[in-house]
């Protein structure tokens, strides 16, 4: 499996080195032509206006919005894919809704079918304020949806990045290979 990460700022290179642990072949995205023949798309967590910013003089953002594979999304990731930024994805999220980067913390969270915890990484994170009628919510933080799947987008609020545990980057993967094995049907 191709899968690119959007690595004109954020955690790109930890994303790439779990990925890589998966035994996928990586690219690091900084222009549009650097999308073509991905099976899928990581956009890391950072800083969204900045993202955006720099998504817009690369002619990253309308490459993003044509890209056609699954799509994951990690804190600023998120919000970049939301309602109001790109609007791939049927959410409208708060921006630093758990507080400043002194704020930040990590915490235990279910994760839908398992029975180990998964341990979330919540830096300057997005809440979820309102969730479209396709979400799937794969795990939540006091009540509040923070892991997502949205037809063929996985958005996360936190950074699973910053563990060693594989388990929603795993999750990401399949999503590639059901997208892959839908297009081989079709």
């Amino acid at each position: 499996m191709k899968i690119g990460v959007l690595a004109v700022q954020g955690n790109f290179r930890e994303h790439a080195a779990m990925l890589r642990r998966l035994g996928a072949d990586v690219v690091e995205v900084r222009t549009p032509g650097h999308l073509d023949g991905l099976d899928g798309l990581v956009i890391p967590g950072g800083e969204s206006t900045t993202f955006m910013r720099l998504m817009r003089l690369y002619g990253l953002d309308d490459a993003v919005r044509r890209f056609t594979g699954p799509v994951f999304g990690t804190c600023a990731g998120m919000i970049v894919l939301d309602r109001e930024h790109l609007g791939l994805v049927d959410l409208a999220v708060e921006r630093n809704a758990y507080g400043r980067q002194v704020a930040s913390f990590e915490a235990d969270l279910e994760l839908e079918d398992e029975e180990e915890p998964l341990r979330g990484v919540f830096i300057r994170a997005p809440r979820v304020r309102e969730v479209g009628p396709d979400a799937e919510v794969l795990a939540e933080y006091d009540g509040e949806p923070v892991l997502l799947r949205v037809g063929r987008f996985l958005v996360a609020s936190f950074h699973p990045e910053l563990t060693d545990d594989t388990r929603v980057h795993e999750r990401f993967l399949e999503l590639v290979r059901e997208h892959a094995s839908a297009g081989a049907t079709a």
